[in-house]
Formats: structure tokens, C-alpha cells, sequence
């Protein structure tokens, strides 16, 4: 079995694994271990698996971070903007990380909607360093594989502010109001708005234009755009501008654009130019831990909950992917991203993507974005920048809007 092949291999390199806990459907059964542990850092070791499949191997690019090592630490990676992008090298560079691997499935383009910007923008939660920066659209709207019975788009890895790596849920929790009344808010920095809602866009949104988010709906991201919006702009607590359609540019600091489509554009229709306005929002946990504060979080899709794979996955369609595991009660965290190269391109299903995390000693897991967006970069050898360890599918690194980055303190 892999658990126990990998088990003797990776003894005394912080990638021992404990036994798995039975068979899963088309898992991978065997693999080899093609190189030895190389240190990035303290506390950060790289790997690389060959883990062989129905048709073909996969070649695995493991990072272990070992986060009770008190120099080390995790976050996101992102370019300064949610609907925006860069190649993950660029990122990692660009914020001082040592390693790291790309994150959420994203807008990448717009075929169903002529005319319409893609807006590069990520599907789940985003947190940076405790601040929220976007909330969830709907289940309907998202892009990556059919999600698993029970889970939504707010679930999320992230690191709490006792630095231990969980999965979560985050919810958006906000209003709009003014004197003749009040609005929940159904979206923040979001590239898709429930129907007949009202979303905010701040700073950290970007230039890219804000029409997308009124495309589609919550059961079908093809949908026509809507027909009906409007769109509110408020600064020091008064609209300032109003306008039909949703726009584009840069938004100032201290400014807040409200979006609003088909009831929510009717409720936005009601303020005017000089009204007061207070919008207030933030990201909440839901489950079980509601106390839970999240300083670093990304958008995944869950595959493994407390060391088991979870029901209803897709155990047929093979791909180039990448995952993140927390391990040893959120003390160690798993990085991985497959090889795009043509002999390894075969890649892993999503329920061999959960059996290799639990067999690496996982007890939760998220799979992320995937394909040409697979990569994984860190500094080897005392070099100054990171570089790409794994062969991304297109032959280059894919521009991504976010990832999960490794940080080392000297």
C-alpha cells in the first residue's frame, strides 16, 4: 500500500505517515520515492512521488511545512488585487515567500458572456493577513469539479491565529443602511452576485470592470447577464455618484461601490447623490467553531475530513492537480502539485488526489485549482528567487489570482 511504502520511505524526514485507514475506489495503490528530502529551509523540506494510476504515472512535487517551527509561517499569496493575476513565481517573489503553491479556482474566461470581461478573479474566501478581501459567489457560478454532497463555496484552508492549518467555512455577514432603512449585502469583491442582491466593492477588488457580477445565476453561470442593475458610489458615509450599469476603474480608498441586481438594483435606485449611507461587512466562521479567527485563508475544494475522503467525488476524470493537507493537528502542512510534463500528464482523479493526502498523513484536505494553473516554485540551493519545481501543463507558468505562500523569518 502507499501508506506503507511511503511510511518506511520517509521515516525520519518529518514525512512519516501513520497506516491508512482502508481502500478507497480508484486510488493509487503503490508508489516510489524518486529523490531525497532538500531542505528550502528550516522547516520546509521538498520532495518528489511517483504515484502510479490506471493510466499512467503521476509525478508528485510535495512540500512539507512544518509549522511549529517558530520562523515559519504561511499566507496568501496575491497580486495587490482580488481580480487580478500573475504567474506564482512572480507572487512568491514579489512577497518574500521561500516556496509555495498555486490556490483557487478562478474566472478565467468568458465564452457564455460576449462582450464581458473576465475579471480573473478567485471563487472562495480570501484572507490576507486577518483582513477579508472577498467573500464566496454562489455554488452555481463556480468553476473546478462538481463539489461534494455538503460542501458549499465558503469552504476554505487557512491558518488560525494560533498558527495551527485548518479547513473552514466562511460566510459574508453585512448590511447596508440608511435612514429609510437597511440591505443584507449578498457579495463582497465577487466576480458573481446572488440574484436580486446587493454587493460591495472596495479597493481591493482592482480596475477590472464590475459587469460580470451580474451575469449569470446562482444554479447557472451560463445565464443571460441581468437586465435590471444599478450602481451606488459612497465615500465618507454619502453617495457621491450613481449609474445604470456596474463600472470599471480603479476604486479609490475610502470608497465604497455597491452593486446592485434586479430587487437589490430597485432597493440601491432609492438612495440619491448626498445621502447618508453605512455599509459594514465582515468574513464569519460557520460549523462548530465559531470563536475561530482565520489570519490567512484561500478558497478550496474539500476532499478529506478528519481521515476520510469525503462521498460523492469524482472517481473517473484524471488531471494535472494540486492540493494542500493539514497534518499532525494543523501543525504540519502538505503543498502539492502534480507534473505537467507528457509522461506524467495522465495525472490523479479527485479521490486519488484524497487517498495520497490521507496516505501523507493528512487528516484534512482541500484539492485547488488544477491544469495549467498546477504549479509549485521554492527557493533550492540558496537561491535568491523561486523557480518552478514542477513543468506546468502549458509549457509555462498560467497568471493565477492567488496561492498559498511559505514564509521563513531570518
Amino acid at each position: 500500500m502507499l501508506a506503507a511504502l511511503l511510511g518506511s520511505a520517509l521515516a525520519g524526514t518529518g514525512l512519516a505517515m501513520p497506516p491508512a485507514a482502508g481502500a478507497t475506489a480508484g486510488r493509487a495503490s503503490v508508489a516510489s520515492v524518486v529523490s531525497d528530502t532538500r531542505w528550502v529551509a528550516t522547516g520546509v523540506g521538498y520532495r518528489v512521488l511517483d504515484v502510479p494510476s490506471s493510466r499512467g504515472t503521476a509525478r508528485v512535487h510535495l512540500l512539507t511545512v512544518d509549522l511549529r517551527e517558530g520562523r515559519v509561517s504561511v499566507g496568501l499569496l496575491y497580486p495587490g488585487v482580488v481580480a487580478g493575476r500573475a504567474p506564482l513565481s512572480a507572487l512568491a517573489d514579489g512577497a518574500g515567500a521561500v516556496a509555495g503553491v498555486n490556490g483557487d479556482f478562478f474566472n478565467l474566461s468568458e465564452a457564455q458572456h460576449p462582450g464581458v470581461p473576465a475579471t480573473g478573479a478567485p471563487v472562495g474566501p480570501a484572507v490576507a493577513e486577518g483582513r477579508a478581501l472577498k467573500a464566496a459567489v454562489p455554488r452555481g457560478q463556480r468553476f473546478g469539479p462538481a463539489l461534494p454532497p455538503g460542501t458549499n463555496t465558503r469552504m476554505v484552508l487557512g491558518v488560525d491565529g494560533d498558527g495551527r492549518a485548518r479547513l473552514g467555512e466562511l460566510a459574508l455577514s453585512g448590511e447596508v443602511r440608511t435612514s429609510e432603512g437597511r440591505i443584507g449585502l449578498g457579495g463582497l469583491n465577487q466576480y458573481a452576485l446572488p440574484v436580486g442582491s446587493v454587493g460591495l466593492f472596495t479597493r481591493d477588488w482592482g480596475s477590472v470592470s464590475r459587469l460580470r457580477a451580474t451575469c449569470g445565476t446562482d444554479t447557472d453561470r451560463g445565464a443571460p447577464c441581468s437586465t435590471e442593475t444599478y450602481e451606488v458610489r459612497v465615500r465618507g458615509g454619502r453617495v457621491v455618484g450613481v449609474a445604470d450599469a456596474p463600472g470599471a476603474g480603479a476604486i479609490a480608498a475610502g470608497t465604497q461601490v455597491l452593486v446592485g441586481r434586479e430587487a437589490g438594483a430597485r432597493w440601491l435606485r432609492g438612495l440619491a447623490v448626498g445621502d447618508q449611507v453605512w455599509v459594514g461587512h465582515r468574513l464569519v466562521p460557520v460549523g462548530g467553531e465559531p470563536d475561530v479567527s482565520f489570519r490567512f485563508a484561500v478558497g478550496g475544494y474539500p476532499v478529506l475530513r478528519e481521515g476520510r475522503p469525503l462521498t460523492g467525488m469524482d472517481a473517473v476524470t484524471r488531471a494535472v492537480r494540486s492540493a494542500a493537507g493539514v497534518a499532525d493537528g494543523g501543525r504540519r502542512l502538505l503543498l502539492l502539485a502534480l507534473d505537467g510534463g507528457q509522461e506524467f500528464r495522465s495525472g490523479l482523479t479527485v479521490v486519488e488526489v484524497a487517498a495520497l493526502l490521507r496516505d501523507l498523513g493528512a487528516s484534512d484536505g482541500v484539492n485547488l485549482d488544477g491544469g495549467g494553473s498546477s504549479t509549485l516554485v521554492a527557493r533550492m540551493d540558496g537561491a535568491d528567487a523561486v523557480r518552478a519545481l514542477n513543468r506546468p501543463s502549458g509549457g509555462a507558468e498560467r497568471p493565477v489570482p492567488n496561492g498559498i505562500g511559505v514564509f521563513v523569518r531570518p
